[in-house]
């Protein structure tokens, strides 16, 4: 079965600045870095999952780097979601018995660019078009990433990752009934005119939301839209990012019952970012 989300894809125009904002946005060095001759690659690994920043090469040539420079071409884009599974073979089965069509498993590997070390593991891609235009793979490795444990006032998970739909019974389809994540709530915020569905998984929350005060194509794509990043310490990581020069908001209560929240609103690479912190109780 599914049991976690194993990282993220952002892809990103220039491999430096993206890494320059996420080591500060999260606090932390990257876990991993490998190249290619089209790629490169960045990992940021939290307590729950991890965030991949992809790249083209600059004078790279082929398949992989020109895909990557159209996706980029406006900027950076949240583009895929990697899930852990616990017994691959058994899952390809399952997955398409439910009508996902998965693509075949394939087994690959990168090597850490300054450690020599090498990562390893067997995969297989579920075609965009099951999955409403989100890229969607799942892999099983013996290597998985490993956070350092946070300092006070970095990030010490992943709350949550939002994805817009304009077909919500698609999404429970697929993320519920077809995937198999957990479907933990199903509400409708007239207030905010917006109903939420939440899917759960490895300690943290797909939420999947669509607008009520919007039309709407059904048939159109889902697409990943933002992130909300947990901290231990909310005032530590907001006094951390505002002497780093962020713009941030002031903190609030959150949404949540017992949680309060700041917005992050540069160097994000685009990506409308949420940090949460949980008072206890």
């Amino acid at each position: 079965m599914i049991t976690a989300l194993d990282h993220l894809v952002l892809v990103c125009p220039d491999i430096e600045s993206a890494e320059a904002d996420y080591f500060t946005l999260l606090g932390e060095d990257p876990v991993w870095r490998s190249e290619t001759d089209e790629t490169t690659s960045v990992v940021f690994a939290v307590g729950n999952t991890a965030l991949e920043l992809l790249t083209p090469q600059r004078d790279g040539e082929g398949e992989a780097a020109d895909r990557l420079r159209a996706l980029t071409r406006d900027g950076a884009r949240l583009t895929s979601l990697v899930y852990q599974s616990d017994n691959l073979v058994d899952d390809h089965h399952l997955l398409g018995r439910r009508g996902l069509n998965p693509g075949e498993i394939a087994s690959d590997r990168s090597q850490h660019g300054d450690t020599g070390d090498v990562r390893s593991w067997t995969r297989f891609r579920i075609p965009d078009a099951s999955m409403a235009g989100i890229k969607t793979f799942v892999l099983q490795t013996p290597s998985p990433f490993v956070a350092p444990h946070p300092e006070p006032g970095s990030v010490a998970a992943l709350d949550h990752v939002v994805i817009n739909t304009p077909d919500p019974q698609r999404a429970v389809a697929n993320y519920g009934a077809r995937l198999g994540l957990r479907f933990a709530l199903d509400r409708t915020a007239e207030e905010w005119k917006t109903r939420f569905l939440f899917f759960r998984l490895g300690g943290l929350t797909l939420e999947v939301i669509h607008r009520l005060d919007q039309e709407h194509d059904p048939a159109a794509d889902d697409f990943l839209w933002g992130l909300t990043w947990e901290a231990d310490d909310l005032e530590a990581a907001h006094e951390r990012l505002t002497e780093a020069g962020l713009d941030l908001s002031e903190i609030r209560t959150g949404r949540k019952p017992g949680s309060q929240v700041f917005t992050v609103r540069n160097r994000t690479q685009g990506v409308p970012t949420l940090f949460i912190g949980h008072t206890a109780g």
